[in-house]
């Protein structure tokens, strides 16, 4: 999406909400002036009279008439205003990682056009954050890829050469010095594997080469094998083609997921399923942890907007002493989902 297509335009916006403002107001006054009117009318026309001075007889028609007038008033202007209410509630928990929030737009007369133009505002705002949002993804991932491979091929390659090192040494050295070098050979195997773990995570090679299924899988041993939690898993064997940019979202958000349990649950066991049904894929992350409050920190805030991206829904449900669970709602393409 280009984001110039997309960029606010102040002027535009103003000159049109000049005449909105002049409308509310002659709307106010003309119902101000009717109700005026229509009591002046039935006062005319009604049998009543009032005196000079006032007699203390006609003060309650006097009172019922100005109360009157007073309730007419303040119902026509209540329902005429009443979208403002709505406006105002919008506005005070609109959020942008959380889109497709929207007033509708059911006749309100003048106020009509303030509401269009509030969720057009909406729109925008929407669309430039989707672009900024896509843009500095592709730059995260690509940054991703570049470490990915310097990881392997710089530090990977230098750790080999150090390992083969070793081995030769340890080959040749006295019995006594053996135990020493055979300790460093270790440690230094422990470094490549770890470095080769960093760089899969950081360029899921597996996902390009064997598919989304086989990248989940490898997430969910990972994680057993990291912490020791068991992790069941559910996978729909013929899911619908979702896209390369849809595969990558699902994939960062379980990856995400599974990192949270792994560092924060306290879980002891986890589930992990992707299954399709009415126009949606939905991947669901769940574990029996300590649950609580939820944080949105950075962690929860970049699967929001990876999320925004393919336009999915993603909720996070955490229930103290019951866990947490994670649901991404991934609508299917026009494509696949009418097929």
């Amino acid at each position: 999406m280009n984001a110039a297509a997309t960029r606010y335009s102040p002027p535009r916006r103003q000159a049109r909400g000049r005449p909105t403002a002049s409308a509310l107001f002659r709307r106010i006054t003309l119902i101000n002036g009717l109700v005026f009117t229509t009591g002046l009318t039935v006062l005319a026309l009604s049998p009543a009279t009032v005196s000079s001075p006032v007699l203390l007889t006609e003060l309650p028609i006097l009172a019922a008439g100005l109360a009157l007038m007073l309730a007419a008033n303040a119902y026509l202007l209540r329902r005429s205003l009443a979208p403002l209410s709505a406006l105002t509630t919008l506005m005070e928990r609109v959020d942008l990682l959380r889109p497709r929030t929207r007033i509708a737009q059911d006749g309100s007369g003048d106020l009509g056009a303030v509401i269009a133009t509030f969720n057009a505002m909406l729109d925008r705002l929407e669309a430039e954050r989707s672009a900024s949002a896509a843009h500095a993804l592709a730059v995260q991932e690509a940054e991703r890829q570049r470490i990915a491979r310097e990881l392997h091929d710089e530090i990977g390659q230098s750790l080999t050469v150090v390992l083969l090192g070793l081995k030769r040494t340890l080959d040749r050295a006295p019995a006594e010095l053996r135990e020493e070098l055979s300790t460093a050979q270790e440690t230094v195997r422990a470094s490549l594997d770890e470095v080769r773990r960093i760089a899969r995570r950081l360029r899921p090679g597996v996902l390009e080469d064997l598919g989304l299924m086989a990248a989940m899988n490898q997430l969910a041993g990972e994680l057993t094998d990291v912490s020791g939690v068991p992790v069941k898993r559910r996978f729909e064997p013929r899911l619908p083609g979702l896209g390369g940019e849809a595969e990558l979202v699902i994939y960062r958000i379980a990856q995400e997921g599974l990192t949270n349990i792994a560092r924060h649950a306290r879980a002891t066991a986890a589930e992990l399923s992707l299954t399709a049904g009415d126009g949606t894929v939905l991947l669901r992350i769940a574990d029996n942890g300590r649950g609580g409050p939820i944080e949105e920190g950075t962690g929860i805030r970049g699967m929001r907007e990876r999320a925004m991206l393919i336009g999915a829904d993603l909720t996070v449900d955490a229930r103290p002493g019951h866990g947490t669970e994670v649901r991404l709602s991934v609508p299917l393409p026009a494509g696949e989902a009418s097929s």
